[in-house]
């Protein structure tokens, strides 16, 4: 568990997390691209490169150089795309294809950083048009993420506006303390990636979650909390409140269930006493 509710005459403080293998089990770019070749974004060639795009990073093998070329192609694939088709295929698949992957211990996390009056928010190399839906979803205050350009037509260029990667990612940590008034000192960050390193060293209690490496390495050597996530759920899973009816439902249920009680309870009287005539 974590500390209790946060004194608001303190600085406001934030949980900062990455998004792919910290708190969801895949790419989240790459988990869409079958859903990108039903809406006729990609061919198949382009699902199979995915595939094992998506294959090399949860093996854990995607250095600097290949995620660099991972971007490449990303954004070479991705030109020409309609900015809304893109957006309308992940509303209309994002329930689908990331609720069953959210690791449940990262969504407890979550809660238990709001419960404790910390804003969430969702820092992800992966695009705006992918990551704020999920962070949405997940219940995040705020998410910064990967921008790409889009032309007059509505359409990608295929050029980048904003990558957050690396260094980035820790620039706009220390952006949002700025605007936000968030005491990094006492700001909590989670990555998977020795690439967020810089992220990492930004705040004053980090995590390493299900660590590559080198992560891992920098974590023991550094004393950093290593942190397991492997149990994904679907958050209605972890929340069966939320298909408990509300409460004017269960008064009604309630009530027909006494009646029916009640009748059950004259039926059988009745005929016992007509057994017994």
């Amino acid at each position: 568990m974590l500390w209790v509710v946060e004194n608001h005459s303190l600085p406001r403080t934030a949980a900062f997390f990455d998004l792919d293998k910290t708190v969801i089990a895949k790419s989240s770019t790459l988990t869409f691209s079958k859903s990108f070749y039903q809406g006729g974004l990609i061919n198949r060639r382009g699902v199979l490169r995915s595939a094992y795009a998506q294959f090399v990073f949860l093996a854990g093998g995607a250095d600097h150089d290949q995620i660099e070329r991972m971007r490449a192609y990303l954004s070479a694939l991705c030109r020409g795309w309609n900015v809304q088709q893109v957006r309308e295929i992940v509303a209309e698949t994002l329930h689908d294809i990331i609720d069953p992957i959210i690791y449940d211990e990262a969504a407890s996390l979550i809660e238990e950083h709001h419960t404790a009056g910390r804003d969430v928010v969702i820092v992800s190399t992966s695009g705006s048009e992918v990551v704020e839906p999920i962070g949405e979803l997940l219940g995040a205050d705020r998410v910064v993420a990967t921008r790409m350009v889009v032309g007059d037509d509505g359409c990608y260029t295929g050029e980048i506006e904003y990558y957050a990667y690396g260094p980035t990612k820790a620039e706009a940590v220390r952006e949002l303390a700025a605007s936000e008034g968030y005491d990094l000192s006492r700001c909590y960050a989670y990555s998977d990636s020795a690439t967020d390193l810089p992220m990492l060293e930004s705040v004053g209690r980090p995590h390493a979650v299900n660590p590559d490496r080198t992560l891992r390495r920098e974590a023991l050597a550094r004393g950093w909390p290593i942190l397991d996530f492997h149990r994904p759920v679907r958050l209605k899973q972890r929340l069966p409140a939320l298909s408990v009816p509300p409460r004017p439902a269960l008064v009604a249920a309630a009530a027909i269930g006494a009646a029916a009680a009640t009748a059950g309870l004259v039926w059988y009287t009745n005929r016992r006493r007509a057994a017994a005539v």
